[in-house]
């Protein structure tokens, strides 16, 4: 089968991560990450496929020239941008990019990039929210103000009065005046295909939002009101492949349009785990393939957190591993713990099991349904052993959950020794 190579860029973004995620299992992709700053990208990527250089960014003059050979380097196909910026900048210099840019238009990609051409494109639509001028007679208070092509609320504030509202202008005359809005937020996932068809409309709530992203966000069902929303974006700006918008209750109770992107956001996730993979669905649609949208009906529920990934300089060849309580707590398994193991195992590391398990062992693997040959070896030792008495310290590390036995191999073998707690700096 032939693999199609993909960079996204800037790899370590959200956005990013979360296009890395959606397909780094794809047996469609080769997956290539690029950043012009060092960032957790550079933990995911195998060195091979990442691309760190800091002059790569779109305000240098010779940027689509770094980005080409780079590009041409590694065969790249298709690019992803990750950001709202990086997006219309790639989409206006596509004839001069040696891959396919995954957007929508480059026409489509302004519009969306300038909140004021936005609204101007839909001021006739009841969604488009009222803009004000400064000294216009039917201003009322409060007010918002944002900037007209800002994201993630960057200067965005509220004004409450004349007052706040002049201060506010005088240190940032660009920021639009809009109507506020007290209401609940919504953000709508959407795709479109190649031949003009809006195939989803996913609604979903931003319950906790943390730097512009929602940190909680659950899938809400599809009402009129939003889908005839989505249906006037779709047919008003020719998108194409994954895009999405969102949208904030006025004081009636009546959804506004706050904006709309045409790229993958980073919170589509939830979907993705209801059978809509929306970049994989975006590379299958900028390759001209028809794709119909199954989705999983369950209520889904997404919460997300700081996750730790390690890098260390700690090179094993074989790992010593406890039985009970570090890969079994009774007859249930640790599952991070086998996912450690069949690391090893795809790795070429030998695991070898050091157990003082009291049963017949053999019998209890099989009842946990682990296999035995998972195991290079597997030493069954009597209680009054020392479990240091049968490892080999060269290029060793040793795995327990007894504190007692951890001491006794570190004290006398000098390896490195890890409590379960701590398998997760040795995942990679």
């Amino acid at each position: 089968m032939t693999k199609h190579r993909i960079m996204v860029f800037p790899a370590g973004s959200e956005i990013g991560l979360e296009i890395y995620h959606s397909l780094k299992y794809s047996h469609h992709v080769e997956l290539f990450g690029a950043s012009g700053k060092n960032d957790h990208a550079s933990f995911l990527y195998e060195a091979d496929r990442y691309i760190e250089d800091p002059l790569l960014y779109v305000d240098r003059p010779d940027f689509v020239e770094r980005l080409n050979g780079y590009l041409c380097a590694h065969a790249i196909e298709f690019i992803y941008p990750t950001h709202d910026t990086i997006c219309s900048f790639l989409a206006a210099q596509q004839a001069r990019l040696t891959a396919r840019v995954v957007t929508s238009s480059a026409k489509t990609n302004r519009i969306a990039r300038h909140k004021s051409l936005t609204y101007e494109a839909l001021k006739g639509f009841d969604f488009c929210p009222r803009l004000f001028g400064r000294s216009d007679p039917s201003l009322q208070f409060p007010r918002f103000l944002k900037p007209d092509d800002g994201q993630g609320g960057k200067r965005a504030y509220r004004a409450d009065t004349p007052d706040e509202l002049a201060f506010l202008l005088s240190r940032h005359p660009d920021l639009l005046v809009m109507e506020y809005l007290p209401g609940d937020e919504l953000s709508v996932d959407c795709f479109s295909d190649y031949c003009g068809q809006l195939l989803f409309i996913g609604p979903r709530t931003r319950e906790r939002v943390q730097m512009g992203i929602s940190f909680r966000s659950t899938a809400v069902p599809l009402s009129d009101e939003v889908r005839r929303i989505a249906q006037v974006i779709h047919d008003s700006f020719q998108l194409d492949g994954a895009w999405f918008f969102q949208v904030k209750q006025d004081a009636q109770g009546r959804f506004k349009l706050l904006e709309f992107a045409p790229r993958q956001s980073s919170t589509m996730g939830l979907y993705r785990h209801a059978g809509v993979n929306f970049a994989l669905l975006s590379l299958f649609n900028a390759l001209r393939i028809p794709v119909t949208i199954r989705r999983n009906d369950y209520a889904l529920q997404l919460d997300r957190c700081l996750h730790n990934r390690f890098r260390s300089d700690l090179v094993y060849r074989r790992v010593y591993i406890d039985f009970d309580e570090t890969i079994v707590d009774g007859e249930r398994v640790h599952g991070r713990v086998m996912d450690y193991l069949y690391q090893c195992r795809n790795n070429g590391i030998e695991i070898v099991l050091l157990t003082k398990h009291r049963q017949d062992l053999g019998e209890t693997l099989r009842r946990c349904a682990i296999a035995e040959s998972l195991f290079h070896r597997t030493v069954q030792l009597a209680n009054d052993e020392d479990k240091s008495d049968h490892i080999d310290p060269r290029d060793a590390i040793f795995i327990d959950n007894y504190w007692r036995d951890r001491r006794a191999v570190s004290a006398k073998l000098g390896i490195p020794v890890f409590d379960v707690d701590a398998i997760e700096c040795l995942m990679r």
